[in-house]
């Protein structure tokens, strides 16, 4: 398989292999999804959007310790299927909906989530500040995003990222953060000079 095409699957997991893709990341990015968990100040009430819900893992994880309200916007149709076996009782239960959307052009009202959550979805953004701004309108006041990411370096150094695959400092976020307007910005270490949690949080206007 190319390392073009293993690149496209990270950005948009599709058909088979998208499926597949889906295991892999659940597998290399489990610290990453245990961190965002521990870090998510949280109970039954609360509003959590997941963005790029891929196979639904994140979610249960979120509705396991937490069962709060959820909701999963994801941009590849192929995947919900997943998500939807993985999370069938809280998805009948009216306490996860999930939804084929962009991030960068969400259906939901101003001020809905107190917290927005994503692991390695923000490289394949069309546009990344469009999508920052969006997630920034749709947090409550004092809201959170926690964005679960792969140090820039790092990312670089794998032969499947020459392309889809857009490159963020921990200063680029930080600057990107602070022109959407976030009140603080603070980057928390899952492992040293590999991946962090880049934690947006939005004051009161």
């Amino acid at each position: 398989m190319s390392y073009k095409r293993i690149g496209k699957q990270f950005a948009n997991p599709h058909g088979f292999l998208g499926r597949l893709f889906c295991k892999i990341m659940n597998i290399i990015n489990k610290k990453m999804y245990k961190s965002i968990v521990k870090e998510i100040v949280a109970n039954e009430s609360s509003t959590i959007l997941d963005v790029g819900y891929g196979n639904g893992y994140l979610l249960n994880l979120i509705y396991k310790k937490y069962k709060c309200n959820l909701s999963g916007i994801e941009v590849s149709p192929d995947v919900e299927k997943l998500a939807y076996s993985r999370n069938k009782k809280a998805i009948k239960e009216g306490k996860i909906k999930l939804m084929q959307c962009d991030c960068c052009d969400m259906p939901f009202e101003s001020k809905t989530f107190d917290c927005v959550t994503s692991v390695n979805t923000i490289y394949f953004w069309q546009d990344t500040e469009k999508g920052l701004s969006e997630i920034y309108r749709v947090l409550k006041d004092n809201g959170v995003f926690y964005n679960a990411v792969y140090n820039k370096k790092w990312l670089q150094k794998l032969p499947y990222t020459k392309e889809y695959f857009k490159f963020f400092t921990k200063d680029d976020y930080i600057s990107l953060g602070k022109k959407i307007g976030f009140s603080s910005i603070e980057v928390v270490d899952i492992k040293k000079d590999k991946n962090y949690i880049v934690i947006f949080k939005k004051g009161i206007k």
